[in-house]
């Protein structure tokens, strides 16, 4: 790989950005393409869906083949809450390939006991996510039902642009979180990308159910980036 494509492309994974290697096969040059940059044609089409499967290949497009090369940075899922809902999705989470880190001031919550293996916080999430700031390849998910706890990293998830957010509560709860959320400056237009009630509507009933409703709306959310109409559902 030419030095200067793969100098390039570690900046990029050092900063959390996705990027692509793309090879001409008839020619063996390489660039390098970050998510977003405009490409035209049938080769831009192929690189978005690059970005979203993470799944490296070659293409076909304009009469030439490239070989595209994705490079995705491991999502966070950020679980503000070491409630029963957290419990059961710390397991799932890890299969799924979504490693779940918990964050919960509550220490009678936050126990290594009721978490074992899981990366986990007895802190505020306002000093947790300073040192850990939040990005677009994170996904949070806020389930206190506690403003004290839940406000601030909602906010911070809104404008680090994270792919996923979602947060417990009826919609009368969540109207009056809308009402705190704009008084800390948040835009209606971030508060939309709220998923709440959150999960897609499976009508889960106990806490297993939730999470699983849970992780099946941060997957949707995570391989359809870029595109409109993720579902939102109402599981809690």
């Amino acid at each position: 790989m030419d030095p200067y494509v793969l100098k390039t492309l570690n900046g990029e994974r050092r900063a959390r950005r996705a990027a692509i290697v793309v090879t001409d096969l008839g020619d063996g040059r390489d660039r390098v393409v970050g998510e977003g940059d405009a490409v035209a044609g049938d080769l831009g089409a192929a690189i978005a869906r690059a970005f979203r499967t993470g799944a490296s290949g070659m293409v076909e497009a304009e009469g030439r083949s490239f070989f595209l090369n994705v490079h995705l940075p491991q999502p966070r899922l950020v679980v503000i809450g070491a409630v029963h809902i957290s419990q059961a999705l710390a397991p799932m989470a890890r299969i799924a390939g979504f490693p779940l880190e918990i964050i919960d001031p509550r220490t009678a919550f936050a126990s290594g006991e009721r978490f074992p293996d899981v990366e986990l916080s007895a802190e505020w999430p306002e000093d947790v996510l300073r040192e850990h700031p939040l990005d677009r390849y994170a996904a949070l998910a806020a389930v206190t039902h506690d403003p004290k706890i839940d406000d601030y990293p909602l906010k911070a998830a809104l404008d680090a642009g994270c792919f996923y957010v979602g947060a417990l509560g009826s919609r009368k709860t969540h109207a009056r979180r809308v009402e705190r959320l704009l008084a800390m400056g948040a835009t209606p237009e971030q508060i939309e990308r709220i998923n709440a009630p959150i999960g897609l509507a499976i009508g889960a009933a106990n806490p297993a159910e939730i999470a699983v409703a849970v992780l099946a709306q941060v997957i949707a959310a995570f391989r359809s980036r870029g595109l409109a109409g993720i579902t939102k559902g109402e599981a809690a």
